[in-house]
Order: C-alpha cells, then structure tokens, then sequence
C-alpha cells in the first residue's frame, strides 16, 4: 500500500476529545449517550492495536480517526450532515430511550461518516478501498462485538424481550451487520464516482438522506 512516511494519527487526542465531551455533555442528553457508547469503542480499538490486533497500525489508525472525526465535527462545532440531525433534534426528548439515542448515532456514523471516512483515508494514505478492506473488517469485527454489550447496558428492562414493547420491533428493523455491509459498497461507489463530481455529491447526498431518515425512525418516541 502506498503510504505517507510523515504521517501519524493520534489516537489518544481523539479519545481526550471524546471523554472532554463527556464530562460536558448532560447526562442524559441524547449525544451523551452516543458519546460515552463511542468513546468505550475507541478506547477499546486503542487496546487493540496496542495488542498488534491490526496488521497494518497506520492504516488501521488513519481510519479511526477518519472516521471519528466527522463525529467529533457534528458534537463539537454542531455542524450536522442529515443523517445526524434527527439525533440533535430528539436528543432530550423524554420520549426516546437511551437505547435508541444509542442506535440512532450507530446508524449515522456507520451509514454514512464510515463511507465517507473509507474515502478519506484512501486519499491520505495514497491507496484504494481495496487496500482498507481488512482495517474496514476488523473496526466492523469490533463494532459488532460491542453491539450486543451495548444493548445489554442500555435495556430499559424485562419489558424489552415482550413482543408487545414498540422497541422491540424498532430494535429488530435495523441491523448493524447490514449496516456494515451497505457502507463498504457505498465507500467503493464514491471512490469510484472521485473523478464526477458532480455525481459523487449527488451520490452522497441521498447516502446521507436515506441514513437520515433510517434514523428518524428509530427515534420514534415510544412514551409522551
């Protein structure tokens, strides 16, 4: 893979950055909740290639920080792409469970940042998606592995395994490994679309549009 020598991710000023907001954030703001999720997984992804988990460490880190910092561009400076906003919106709602305020960030950083990141990280690095799939493979790995934790946490309790709860069935109309799998042919599409601008900003706009509206729907308040 072709690579810049000079550069170096800083890993642990992203996560300063995350925890910064998390002592910020009220606690049950709906980006709180987002936030603390995010930060456990990248501290988590920071262990991880601390342990030598990821082949190729510049690679692996060129990506995370990609791909958090288009996270940290809509917590920190507010300026939100459409997949983001239905989150800043319903944020305090006290309708929306925290589980949901959870998935709804999941659902707009893998969707669409995720994509957009895999772009960024080719350009950085001077290579093609195809040179970031297994990085791609084993953030998702993780992504999938704390998913399951994530839920677990952030049950609101024995009602959620009752098939007449709504967050049941909004918990079961969307998937993370779907998710996953639709960014990585978004990421190849935009990559490909680099040299039509005009067509990769369309093509990312309804990215964005479709995401967004995915998450406006699992934001669905289920108690006035």
């Amino acid at each position: 893979m072709a690579q810049s020598a000079q550069f170096t991710v800083p890993v642990d000023t992203v996560v300063a950055r995350m925890r910064a907001l998390d002592e910020t954030l009220p606690e049950r703001d709906g980006l709180a909740v987002f936030n603390r999720v995010y930060l456990t997984v990248t501290e988590e992804f920071d262990r991880r290639l601390d342990a030598g988990v990821f082949p190729d460490r510049r690679a692996a880190q060129t990506l995370d920080v990609r791909f958090a910092e288009r996270y940290l561009t809509v917590a920190e400076e507010g300026r939100a792409p459409a997949c983001w906003r239905p989150l800043l919106r319903f944020r305090r709602h006290p309708g929306v469970r925290p589980l949901q305020f959870a998935l709804a960030g999941i659902n707009a950083h893998i969707g669409h940042d995720l994509a957009l990141a895999v772009v960024d990280s080719c350009r950085t690095l001077g290579c093609e998606p195809a040179d970031l799939e297994d990085e791609f493979d084993r953030v998702g790995d993780l992504l999938v592995s704390l998913e399951e934790r994530i839920r677990e946490e952030l049950m609101p309790g024995p009602d959620l395994l009752q098939i007449a709860d709504p967050l049941t069935h909004l918990l079961g109309s969307w998937s993370l490994e779907r998710a996953r799998e639709a960014t990585w042919a978004a990421a190849r599409a935009l990559w490909a679309l680099r040299g039509i601008p005009d067509l990769a900003e369309e093509f990312g706009d309804r990215l964005d549009a479709a995401v967004g509206l995915a998450g406006r729907m699992l934001l669905t308040p289920l108690r006035a």
